[in-house]
């Protein structure tokens, strides 16, 4: 049995230290130990780089929904892109099709900060790069095809300005300079079967919201109908995020206010299962990863309808979410105009609900968000009053505590009654082995003379997991958690510890809590007991350090009330 122990116990640690050595490695942009590297990037060519299924009336002769469209034939054409900079935004616009083709928020490093890099690359032994830097978040990437597209399409079938018309660049300014509030991009198409488009981008000091109107212009002597589309385009990703055993959703969505928010897995788009409301005079379209998202957004009541397509590339399959809308015909030589807003940037909660409804529900709350919600609001208003997001979280456990005090001590109180009568209970097992009726009877008088309810410690606790749970995710999914110090060593909230000193007072706060619980009757269990906190520990080795203080909190204050009662009752 010994032998056995320690081939688990051994088994348990190399899988630890495996999973650790992986999530080091794609911190650094390595590839995965478990899963195969991703192919080198190839430049998109002009038409792979905006193959986009765009839903549209049958008479317009474009494919249907979930078909993937042909790009026109591909034609030299001479494009270049343009860095738009902010103080929160460093945007790159392809001006074939004016596409967002890139986009870094340079506040938010997509790697370690250079203290928690240092710190880790010591404690492997290792000595940091001189050349190295943390690079910015980036959002929209070619490498991943992941672009924000928009275009027009004729109701009739007619050539119109779409994502692969080259633009001309209209005006100067790139950097946002020094006292101003925004910065203006004016880009302009050459008439595409007599109708102009003209797309301005406008970014605003501190905002990850970027105007863009589009104003078409019929230039041509007969009437025209046309419908704008806008989508962001993305290659395939698995489900993402920087927690193991926690994958958090990565893939389109979309939010009507019938609707709600609804999910579209990429699996689903590609095997054609799309049940979502396909046209409303309300919503928004997004592409959500953990902690980010890019959004379309349209504050008007116009009608629109949603798509979602598996999209034809060079480089592999990409998928397509957006909307269409229908502008008004235009006679000749008119015009007319739309405004919508790109959004990329982190899922604060109470900038995304001000800036659209049920924008917020991109951040993940998993299945208790009905209690997620005003958890982090308790947890915000915490972090106004202590101006730290660590201290907030130790205070919201001791909150929960406080709340669930007399639960826990019911709890508590019947665990230390369970330890109090282990003895007389493991003699009478002893001496009634053989007697496995005449045991049960003995064991129920013993319990009802001592008052004991043997499962009295477990109610109280299952009770309250869902709160715990609850938490669980919006630590989980806070993005202001993302490089926020606490004290000393832990500098970022969102990483996992460099010394691994909270795990390692949360793997003796477990021991020390199994200690004090009454022991199983059977031995075989007993050891699971001991065996269970140490698996349960080493996982929390891997895990960020704000969540890892959550647990140890929550542990701590567990023991401390544990003791306390175990005292009033005499039991040691």
């Amino acid at each position: 049995m010994t032998d056995i122990r320690r081939a688990v116990l051994w088994v348990v640690l190399t899988m630890s230290l495996l999973m650790l050595w992986d999530g080091w490695q794609k911190h650094n942009g390595q590839p995965s130990l478990f899963s195969p590297s991703k192919p080198a990037a190839t430049a998109p060519s002009a038409a792979a780089s905006g193959s986009a299924g765009v839903p549209a009336p049958a008479a317009a002769g474009l494919p249907a929904a979930g078909a993937a469209s042909a790009a026109p034939a591909a034609v030299p054409v001479v494009s270049q892109k343009l860095v738009i900079e902010t103080d929160v935004l460093r945007v790159s616009i392809d001006t074939l099709g004016g596409d967002v083709v890139r986009a870094e928020l340079p506040h938010y490093l997509s790697t370690f900060t250079p203290e928690i890099t240092d710190q880790l690359l010591q404690t492997v032994g290792l000595q940091k790069k001189p050349d190295f830097k943390p690079e910015p978040i980036v959002l929209f990437d070619a490498a991943e095809s992941y672009r924000a597209q928009t275009g027009l399409v004729g109701t009739k079938g007619e050539q119109l300005p779409t994502h692969h018309t080259l633009f001309a660049v209209a005006s100067e300014d790139r950097v946002l300079k020094e006292g101003a509030n925004e910065l203006s991009l004016r880009l302009e198409s050459a008439e595409v079967g007599g109708v102009k488009l003209i797309k301005t981008y406008t970014f605003k000091r501190g905002s990850y919201a970027i105007g863009v109107k589009h104003e078409v212009v019929n230039a041509s002597g007969a009437p025209v109908a046309p419908q704008l589309y806008v989508q962001l385009v993305r290659a395939a990703a698995t489900q993402g995020g920087n927690v193991p055993f926690a994958p958090t959703y990565t893939g389109p969505a979309l939010y009507t206010d019938k609707a709600k928010f609804h999910k579209l897995e990429f699996k689903d788009i590609e095997k054609g299962k799309l049940d979502f409301e396909k046209s409303a005079s309300d919503g928004w379209v997004a592409m959500v990863q953990h902690y980010f998202t890019s959004a379309w957004l349209h504050g008007g009541d116009a009608k629109r309808e949603f798509f979602a397509n598996k999209v034809a590339g060079t480089g592999g399959p990409t998928y397509a979410v957006g909307m269409l809308y229908s502008l008004p015909e235009l006679a000749p030589g008119a015009s007319a105009a739309q405004e919508d807003i790109l959004f990329a940037g982190p899922q604060e909660e109470n900038k995304l609900a001000a800036l659209a409804p049920g924008l917020e529900l991109v951040k993940d709350y998993g299945i208790f968000s009905i209690l997620s919600k005003p958890l982090f609001w308790l947890l915000d208003k915490l972090h106004g009053i202590l101006g730290n997001w660590g201290w907030a979280i130790v205070a919201l456990v001791v909150l929960l505590k406080i709340a669930f005090y007399w639960l826990n001590a019911s709890a508590y109180r019947s665990m230390a009654k369970m330890k109090a009568v282990a003895p007389r209970i493991n003699e009478m097992r002893e001496r009634l082995k053989d007697k496995p009726q005449e045991m049960q009877a003995e064991m129920m008088r013993i319990y009802k003379e001592e008052k004991v309810n043997p499962v009295g410690g477990c109610l109280p606790i299952f009770l309250q997991m869902p709160f715990f749970i609850a938490l669980y995710w919006v630590l989980l999914s806070t993005v202001e958690m993302r490089q926020a110090p606490w004290i000393g060593w832990i500098t970022d909230l969102s990483v996992r510890d460099p010394y691994f000193i909270l795990p390692l007072i949360m793997l003796a706060a477990n021991l020390f809590q199994v200690w004090l619980n009454p022991p199983a009757a059977d031995p075989m269990q007993q050891k699971m007991m001991w065996i269970m906190p140490i698996v349960f520990g080493i996982m929390f080795f891997a895990f960020p350090s704000g969540l890892v203080l959550y647990w140890v909190t929550n542990t701590v204050l567990g023991i401390a009330q544990q003791w306390l009662i175990n005292r009033q009752l005499g039991v040691n």
